[in-house]
């Protein structure tokens, strides 16, 4: 189910202050890569990916393919930075960035 708007602007204002907690380098999505992501995500829910991608279509069709492959949903991307999305089965009160 898609986010909704008032939804995202909630998410926007708790990640404001997040710092990226994986980063896509010039070997792309690897399969680290996706690993890392989806342990990130179970864990906060709500995380900042850093691209280390230059160009601008390249960077839109990776942010694409990581919430494909991730099961999350893209709720902003400013410059390299994007903030995702995606509910965690269990919520650990402890990691969770929307819990805490």
């Amino acid at each position: 189910m898609p986010l909704t708007a008032d939804r995202k602007k909630a998410l926007r204002t708790l990640g404001h202050n997040l710092k990226p907690v994986v980063t896509v380098a010039g070997k792309g999505l690897t399969e680290g890569v996706l690993e890392e992501l989806n342990r990130a995500l179970e864990d906060h829910e709500l995380i900042k990916v850093k691209l280390a991608v230059t160009d601008r279509e390249l960077r839109h069709r990776v942010i694409g393919e990581l919430c494909e492959k991730s099961g999350a949903e893209l709720v902003q991307e400013i410059g390299k930075i994007a903030l995702i999305y995606r509910a965690a089965e269990k919520p650990d009160a402890r990691l969770s960035n929307l819990l805490r």
